[in-house]
């Protein structure tokens, strides 16, 4: 008997798999609290040289902060004090109206930066002064972080093949609140940037393994709802990153703040349940047959399965593959499988490098950062209904092409929409932000149901391992604006129009058992062989 006959037999969705989406929830949405948290933690406030060196008979101290700019700032194209340079001398006759400054040489800040504190009461870019020549250093730190994340998911991938999904979520938890709260009280940039990278390697592991754990206790018809609803944990995050940015704008506080839910995770942890199909398809029906009756008992179900016993178990998972050790190259041996990881690492690769495009990029709309945050996050709870519907009815695969189609046509709008024209130009990008989710809730659901069991945590560990690359990179695109304004906008377009043409070479999984086994991925290329040897 398949494990999803099993889990009919139970009840696929029922008090069991609330428990258990509820527990992940507590360690889900620091998430994106983590993932979005430099677009406060990072936030560059406005900011102009330090004047104090040209006060040299202490009239500058009798100026108002208008005249001292005007005075010692000279000023950008469209009028407002330059961020980066100063006068050499201070320029008293501008109080008099004169713009004659043919004499001064304007010199880069010499004696560091002034920054405006109503907003943000310290960041990164003000604790370390990243900005002007160094506001790379800032972007970086985005990229750094998705680079942990990046490496984490594959190991963590790998592990949770190994030893399970249950023990190396309690690792997961641990390590995050561990580097997480290092991070925090971090004393140079160097030693920031060292524990940041390694809280991203460790979140990796609640971001991949919390949604296998899920979607594999669910049955096949409502693995759609599963999807669906482990997604909205993003959005509840979201929402909880806004207030606490709101709240505490002191960047080490945030990340304590932000971080405190995972020890609610910890403590709820001792509920979580195993995965009993990756236990099966390791052998372990005794411990399977534990977590089964107990699913069963939850759900109302025991008189279902008392013919259900260890032995049963282990005969239907085809215990003769059991002894057999998998990794990553198994994703590349056979041609199925093959084919299945250069597609969905494509795919993935431009879902999150135009999703973290987006979402990293919320200035430049005429709102503050936290009224962009709230609506990018607000607009994804109805995307997500609507995406539920859709998958149910019409499948993964044009989901997932038309949602990655339609985030690329938004992009390519706001590149001919006028900067001054902020509405038309928020209400796009919200439209493509929330098409961007959409695509992103897809392709989590879309690629559990694609790979087996036995390398499923494989999988999606590598494909998470690409989309991290893209996210890596995205950052570090936006300062190529220098370059070519139009830069930024023109690839994130490009990517997700290439990814969901890509899309088209997926296999439809809607309401198909999910494959245990890669002999389950090879099977349909072999009766098709056969077939034709007939013919």
């Amino acid at each position: 008997m398949k494990f999803d006959n099993i889990l009919s037999e139970i009840n696929g969705f029922g008090k069991f798999q609330l428990k258990l989406v509820l527990i992940q929830i507590l360690s889900r949405v620091t998430l994106p609290c983590h993932f979005l948290l430099n677009n406060f933690m990072a936030a560059v406030p406005s900011h102009h040289c330090d004047l104090t060196a040209l006060d040299d008979g202490g009239v500058l101290g009798n100026l108002t902060l208008e005249q001292k700019l005007a005075v010692g700032v000279p000023a950008e194209q469209d009028g407002t004090p330059s961020s980066c340079q100063m006068f050499s001398k201070p320029q008293y006759q501008h109080l008099s109206g004169s713009n004659s400054s043919e004499d001064t040489l304007i010199v880069q800040c010499q004696n560091g930066w002034v920054y405006d504190n109503s907003t943000f009461k310290s960041t990164l870019a003000t604790e370390w002064d990243l900005v002007c020549s160094r506001k790379g250093m800032n972007k970086a730190t985005a990229t750094i972080f998705f680079i942990g994340v990046m490496l984490g998911a594959p190991l963590f991938g790998f592990l949770s093949d190994r030893f399970g999904r249950r023990p190396l979520l309690l690792v997961s938890y641990l390590s995050s609140m561990v580097f997480a709260v290092l991070s925090a009280f971090s004393t140079s940039y160097v030693m920031f940037a060292i524990f940041r990278f390694f809280t991203g390697m460790s979140l990796a592991g609640i971001s991949i393994i919390s949604i296998v754990l899920n979607v594999e206790w669910f049955s096949i018809e409502r693995r759609t709802f599963s999807g669906v609803i482990i997604s909205l944990d993003w959005t509840v995050g979201s929402w909880i990153l806004v207030g606490m940015a709101y709240y505490v704008n002191e960047w080490r506080m945030l990340i304590l703040a932000v971080t405190s839910p995972l020890i609610l995770s910890v403590i709820a942890w001792r509920w979580l349940p195993e995965s009993a199909r990756w236990l099966l398809a390791n052998g372990k029906a005794d411990a399977a047959h534990y977590y089964i009756m107990q699913c069963a008992e939850m759900n109302g179900r025991t008189k279902c399965i008392t013919t259900i016993t260890p032995k049963a178990l282990l005969e239907s998972a085809q215990s003769e593959t059991v002894d057999q050790k998998y990794t990553f190259i198994d994703l590349f041996k056979t041609p199925g499988i093959r084919k299945l990881a250069i597609f969905s690492g494509i795919v993935w690769y431009g879902v999150a490098f135009t999703y973290y495009g987006i979402s990293l990029n919320i200035t430049g709309f005429g709102l503050d950062p936290y009224a962009t945050q709230l609506i990018f996050a607000s607009i994804e709870m109805p995307m997500k209904i609507g995406v539920y519907v859709f998958l149910e009815k019409v499948g993964r695969r044009p989901g997932e092409m038309g949602a990655l189609l339609l985030t690329g046509l938004c992009l390519f709008i706001n590149i001919f929409v006028a900067k001054d024209k902020w509405i038309i130009r928020t209400v796009v990008a919200v439209l493509g932000k929330a098409l961007s989710e959409a695509s992103f809730t897809i392709i989590y659901l879309f690629t559990t149901e694609l790979y087996p069991t036995v390398i499923r945590q494989n999988g999606l560990g590598y494909t998470s391992f690409v989309a991290r690359l893209g996210v890596s990179i995205s950052p570090l695109i936006m300062l190529l604006e220098d370059v070519w304004h139009l830069f930024p906008p023109v690839t994130y377009c490009a990517v997700a129009v290439g990814s969901g043409l890509v899309t088209s070479l997926l296999p439809e999984t809607l309401n198909t058992q999910l494959p245990e086994f890669i002999e389950d991925i090879e099977k349909p290329r072999v009766q098709i062989r056969r077939r034709q040897e007939i013919q």
